[in-house]
């Protein structure tokens, strides 16, 4: 088992994941979830939050300035300056 600290960026937005989890929430809100990521690991919390939407019907919120992934949801609201444009 690794310490928290050696995981990688990966691992380590995996387990924040797992961790929002826990409660079983109806909402799940993420704040630049892949900031950090490669794209292959980006690719890889897209499907958990895929898989999380449509198997457990859990709705997902993302903050993101990650174009690429905004693209594959569902829906895209746009901010600008403060307001929805």
């Amino acid at each position: 088992m690794k310490k928290a600290n050696k995981l990688s960026g990966g691992q380590q937005q995996r387990v924040a994941i797992a961790r929002a989890l826990i409660n079983d929430p109806k909402i799940i809100f993420c704040d630049e979830p892949t900031g950090n990521l490669d794209s292959k690991n980006s690719q890889n919390v897209f499907e958990i939050f895929k898989e999380l939407k449509e198997k457990f019907n859990q709705s997902i919120v993302v903050v993101t300035h990650d174009n690429n992934f905004a693209e594959k949801t569902d829906r895209i609201i746009t901010l600008k300056d403060g307001e929805v444009i």
